[in-house]
């Protein structure tokens, strides 16, 4: 089997996903979608679980790369900060999508433990660089009033991650943009 199936497995169940959850497809909808049988898929990923777990772990490497592109270019905490919103506003897609570990996280207690531990993983590492944001702001002076540094940034994940949830919900941004307007206010022009 071409190397290029697996790849498009992946994109196939990485948009499903975002879009139905995981509880929402199966390997029959990817076997359809890609063009080829079921038991095809199982060359590639044994189980769903295994599908899943490749899904969080290429994502989390996408996701840090772009977090890392932040480091480097965002100026202060403030604009790390906000790029950081415009990641997860920008994977809600116009309220049509979410993001992968949204997603998942929301269909948690489906997944099996390996595929939590990787969830964990990703939220882990977004509190730490957003941990590292707000240690920045407090230095910078972008954002005035920072208290603990790793618990504004604990808040922070719960604010995008919820935001997307009720953005997804009723199909729109619109309740993204309004949730995480108090906190865009905080980081000022960066904001």
């Amino acid at each position: 089997m071409p190397a290029d199936t697996k790849a498009k497995l992946l994109e196939s169940a990485e948009r499903i996903v975002r879009e139905r959850g995981y509880n929402g497809f199966s390997y029959a909808d990817l076997a359809q979608e890609i063009g080829i049988r079921t038991a095809s898929i199982h060359y590639h990923f044994r189980a769903k679980s295994d599908l899943v777990l490749a899904l969080i772990e290429r994502y989390a490497e996408r996701i840090a790369g772009g977090l890392a592109d932040l480091s480097r270019t965002g100026p202060t905490g403030a604009h790390r900060i906000a790029g950081y919103i415009a990641v997860y506003r920008d994977a809600l897609r116009e309220g049509s999508s979410l993001c992968l570990c949204v997603s998942l996280s929301a269909d948690a207690e489906s997944l099996e433990p390996t595929a939590l531990s990787a969830l964990e993983a990703f939220h882990r590492a977004g509190v730490a660089w957003l941990t590292e944001a707000f240690e920045l702001a407090t230095a910078d002076g972008s954002i005035e009033r920072v208290g603990v540094p790793a618990s504004e940034a604990a808040a922070t994940l719960a604010l995008v991650e919820g935001a997307q949830l009720v953005g997804r919900a009723s199909r729109s941004v619109e309740p993204f943009d309004a949730a995480v307007l108090l906190l865009r206010a905080r980081l000022g022009d960066a904001g």
